[in-house]
């Protein structure tokens, strides 16, 4: 009995020291991450960087074949040449370039067929800088899940891969271009022209302040231009249309609505609009770009941009003032005078301390001065001047009002243009300026 109990004793310790050298050898997980390595590696490991060529071959549809260009950007070279979605192509990289499988199906495939495999629905080959070659087939997808069936070229085993990867990478033609219709640089713009009805409109840009230089020098409203840069340069082609072959003739029959000269550092590109009125209250728009090849619908969007003229683009503020706070305000009305010095959240005047809410108050009623119209003449004696210095003294201006039998017209002291306000505006603003108040003495 006691020889038993003696085995029974050193085959127990035995295999708990065995179970603690296992344990103390033995990585946490480290079966675990063999089991799935091997139920679902890595089908590509790829630096997306280092890639060069991306050629789609589908069943019934012609091979299309992007190539990156010296610059680093992504040009579609066949069926024919365009320019491509680099945001497209970017996703389609990320995808390729680090592909996992979701699970190992056979290590080697006999039967292709069933897979869908032995045609693929979808072959890319992935050329990189030395000019190796991958190819990935894509075939059915998988009865459950979310899955298609995946192998590479050379490789017998047989992958399922999220359904993702198919919608990453499976991409028509007309998902690839680059539908921009002008492929200029927004943040490079330095000049717009726009023609319509025999108006040549010209911008300029100086850092982010836009001028108007035609039909004569006039203070643009750099909101409304930059509206209109945006949608220059978000305008794209419609090639979802089912009538695309009907839209040439259509924009040979279309009324020309304008052309806009669009330049940054690279030249010059212009785009030609064109519209169609489908009936009472529907107006269709067509494009030509020099930029690229053809004609196509644009979005009513952009027609309605180009649809303005010279005034729509107008600074129509009398003040450039946003919402800085000036440091001095000089107005004179008849025999009255104002003479407002800011030092830092405190209002002067004279020597004496003024009371800061009802400065403001004018300093609104100057800053919401607006143009209702721009007269071409009109003005005659001024009746009122104001002197504003803000930005630190880095910009004056000095404007005159004059009291008109309708109302009341303003110039500018940097330039000759008119600008016609209503009645009530400038009434406002002298009402402010008689209801300054004197500041409330220090301790009360």
């Amino acid at each position: 009995m006691k020889i038993r109990g003696l085995i029974v004793a050193a085959f127990i310790f035995f295999t708990l020291a065995g179970i603690l050298y296992w344990s103390e050898h033995h990585k946490p997980g480290e079966d675990a991450a063999q089991a799935s390595a091997d139920a679902a590696p890595s089908i590509l490991k790829l630096d997306s960087s280092a890639i060069t060529g991306l050629d789609l071959r589908k069943k019934d549809s012609e091979q299309i074949s992007l190539t990156k260009d010296n610059s680093g950007k992504w040009q579609i070279t066949a069926p024919k040449p365009f320019g491509a979605d680099q945001t497209v192509v970017s996703g389609m990289l990320s995808t390729l370039s680090s592909l996992n499988s979701e699970r190992l199906v056979e290590d080697k495939a006999a039967d292709l067929k069933q897979y869908g495999l032995d045609q693929p629905t979808l072959q890319v080959d992935i050329t990189e800088k030395d000019h190796k070659t991958r190819k990935l087939f894509l075939g059915d997808d998988a009865p459950t899940g979310a899955a298609t069936y995946a192998m590479i070229a050379g490789d017998p085993r047989v992958f399922t891969v999220g359904t993702y990867v198919k919608t990453s990478v499976d991409k028509s033609l007309a998902d690839m271009r680059d539908r921009r219709l002008l492929t200029v640089d927004p943040n490079k713009i330095s000049r717009i022209e726009v023609l319509r009805n025999n108006q040549d409109i010209e911008f300029a840009r100086n850092k982010d302040e836009w001028q108007i230089l035609k039909p004569k020098p006039l203070r643009a409203d750099s909101d409304r231009v930059s509206e209109l840069v945006r949608k220059l340069t978000e305008a794209k082609m419609d090639l979802s249309a089912s009538d695309t072959k009907n839209v040439p003739p259509a924009f040979e029959r279309a009324t020309p609505l304008a052309a806009a000269k669009v330049t940054d550092d690279s030249g010059t590109q212009e785009l030609q609009v064109r519209r169609s009125q489908a009936d009472k209250n529907n107006n269709v728009y067509y494009a030509k770009s020099s930029a690229v090849e053809g004609v196509y619908k644009i979005s009513a969007d952009l027609g309605q941009a180009l649809d303005k003229g010279l005034d729509d683009f107008r600074n129509k503020k009398l003040f450039d003032l946003g919402f800085d706070e000036p440091g001095k305000v000089e107005l004179h009305a008849g025999s009255k005078g104002y003479f407002l010095t800011r030092s830092g959240q405190d209002w002067w005047q004279d020597g004496k301390k003024l009371d800061a809410v009802s400065v403001e108050s004018l300093i609104s009623k100057l800053r919401d001065l607006s143009a209702v119209t721009f007269p071409d003449s009109g003005f005659a004696d001024p009746a009122i001047e104001i002197t504003v210095t803000s930005d630190d003294g880095r910009r004056v201006e000095k404007v005159q009002i004059a009291k008109t039998n309708l109302g009341y017209v303003a110039r500018r002291e940097d330039g000759m243009a008119l600008y016609e306000l209503s009645s009530s505006s400038v009434d406002d603003v002298q009402k402010a300026a008689d209801s300054i108040k004197p500041g409330a003495a220090a301790g009360k």
